[in-house]
C-alpha cells in the first residue's frame, strides 16, 4: 500500500462519509437528538428564568426607579424655578415701585427747591424794581426841579432881555411852576 497515490488516499478517506449523508437527517438518530434538544431547552429555560431574566428585570426596575426619581427631581426643580421666577418678579416690581417713589420724591424736592429759587428771584426782582422805581422817581423829581430851574432861568433871561423894567423873580417862578406842574 505504500505505492498508493494521493488520489487514492483522498478517495478512500471520503468514502465512509459519503455513504451515510448528514447524521442529523438520519431517522435512526432522532430519538437521541430529540432527547438532547428537550434537555437543552429545559436547561436554557431554567437558566433564563432563574438567572438572566431576574437580573434583566431588576435592571429594568432600577432604571424605571431612576427615571421616576429624575422626573420627580425635575418637577421639584421646575416648582423651585417657578417660585424663584415669582419671587424675582415680585422683587422687580418692588424695585420699580421704589424707584418710582424715589423719582417722585426727587421731583417733589426739585420742585420745592425750584419754587424756593423762583420765590427768591421774584423777591429780588421786586426789591430791584422797587429800588429802580424809587430811583426813577428821584430822577424824575430831580429832572422836574432841573427843568423848573432851567425854565425859570430862561424866563428871567427872556424877560430881562425884552422888558428889563418888569422883571419880578417871584412872578416868573410862580408862572413857571404853574406851567410845569
Amino acid at each position: 500500500m505504500a505505492t498508493e497515490t494521493a488520489e487514492e488516499l483522498i478517495h478512500e478517506a471520503a468514502e465512509p462519509h459519503a455513504s451515510g449523508g448528514l447524521p442529523q437527517l438520519d431517522f435512526s438518530n432522532w430519538d437521541s437528538q430529540i432527547f438532547w434538544l428537550v434537555v437543552a431547552l429545559v436547561l436554557l429555560y431554567f437558566l433564563m428564568s432563574r438567572i438572566a431574566l431576574p437580573r434583566i428585570s431588576s435592571v429594568i426596575e432600577d432604571r424605571a426607579d431612576a427615571i421616576a426619581d429624575d422626573l420627580d427631581q425635575a418637577a421639584d426643580l421646575k416648582r423651585r424655578a417657578e417660585a424663584a421666577e415669582v419671587a424675582y418678579t415680585a422683587a422687580l416690581n418692588a424695585a420699580r415701585a421704589e424707584a418710582q417713589a424715589i423719582a417722585a420724591e426727587a421731583r417733589a424736592e426739585a420742585r420745592k427747591e425750584l419754587d424756593a429759587a423762583i420765590a427768591k428771584a421774584d423777591a429780588e426782582i421786586a426789591a430791584r424794581t422797587a429800588e429802580s422805581e424809587k430811583r426813577i422817581a428821584e430822577i424824575r423829581d430831580g429832572a422836574l426841579e432841573a427843568v423848573e430851574t432851567v425854565a425859570t432861568d430862561t424866563a428871567r433871561a427872556i424877560v430881562a432881555a425884552l422888558l428889563p423894567a418888569a422883571q419880578d423873580d417871584a412872578a416868573i417862578a410862580s408862572a413857571v411852576k404853574t406851567r410845569v406842574s
